[in-house]
């Protein structure tokens, strides 16, 4: 799959092409529903996939100070976009000049004049340029001026997480910090991940017999509320069971609020200064400060015992 950043990446010669545009945060299941339609109909009309989309987030230059909390980095998106069949994603620089781009340029500069649409796919609510002013409607007809076709495709997915609600970004983001991990899954179609790079912490954990991966994460990530949490570490290529803690870890009066994952029954592992990934499972419980040390250990053991059992369940449903 191609990876374009600005409209100056794409290939002089890139020929026609079905578009979708959107943040596509955490590419959850509705999501999935619009980018597949995408997907299919380019293969329909022999010509490729773009998914096009935006950085930062349009919220932080439209209201400096409201960037939300991200469900996935974009490289993160451009994988699953990948899994899904999509040929090339353009990430498009959200810039204040940008913004002030009208519908009908936008529709110009990026859908006429470089990807040089076929069909546009996108959900009903679709809105874009300057003050979010354009609309699917005004599209269709934008289309009917440049030869692109434009298909609407409801995203409306809904399931247990959050009570019925439909699904979205903004409900997953609720659900994260929320520390309802199991709901989040639902909603994105698989367990919710944090990547960082392994920094150096306090090593207690070392001291303590259950040595952790203190990992530094990406600005603006949607990390789950304090608690110990089930779940995978991703290293050098292997998904490994992990007891997960989020926290500040108030049984040493910490302050700083980090994410440190436990790699179940690995010993030696050195994975310090690797990008690595956290996919969280199921919530155990909240954090807590012991009256003793052995008090914490004890409950400690009862955590990675417990987090082996969800993490050993799940993977049997996976492989049923």
């Amino acid at each position: 799959m191609q990876r374009w950043r600005g409209l100056e990446d794409i290939p002089h010669d890139w020929g026609r092409s079905v578009v979708t545009i959107g943040s596509y945060d955490g590419v959850h299941r509705g999501h999935q529903l619009i980018i597949r339609h995408a997907v299919d109909r380019a293969r329909a009309l022999g010509v490729p996939a773009v998914v096009v989309t935006f950085d930062p987030h349009p919220s932080e230059v439209v209201r400096p100070g409201s960037h939300p909390p991200l469900l996935a980095p974009h490289h993160r998106r451009a994988e699953l976009m990948a899994e899904l069949g999509v040929d090339a994603v353009l990430v498009l620089p959200f810039t204040t000049e940008f913004s002030k781009l009208s519908p009908a340029d936008f529709v110009v500069k990026v859908l006429v004049d470089k990807l040089h649409a076929k069909a546009v796919v996108e959900g009903p609510n679709f809105r874009f340029g300057h003050k979010a002013a354009g609309t699917v409607q005004f599209l269709a007809e934008q289309g009917k001026v440049y030869d692109f076709e434009v298909e609407v495709v409801d995203l409306f997915v809904s399931g247990e997480a959050g009570g019925g609600e439909p699904f979205s970004s903004t409900l997953t983001r609720r659900l994260v910090a929320e520390g309802q991990v199991e709901g989040a899954a639902e909603i994105l179609g698989r367990p919710h991940r944090v990547e960082g790079v392994v920094v150096r912490g306090a090593q207690r954990g070392r001291d303590l017999g259950f040595p952790t991966a203190n990992v530094e994460t990406l600005p603006h990530t949607a990390i789950p509320a304090d608690g110990v949490y089930a779940g995978w570490l991703h290293a050098q290529g292997e998904a490994m069971p992990a007891a997960i803690s989020v926290g500040t870890n108030p049984q040493f009066d910490g302050t700083e609020r980090t994410v440190e994952a436990y790699a179940i029954d690995r010993v030696g592992l050195d994975l310090y200064g690797l990008h690595v990934a956290v996919d969280f499972l199921a919530f155990v419980r909240g954090q807590a400060k012991f009256d003793t040390l052995d008090e914490l250990l004890a409950q400690m053991g009862r955590d990675v015992e417990r987090c082996t059992e969800l993490v050993a369940a799940a993977e049997q449903d996976k492989d049923a």
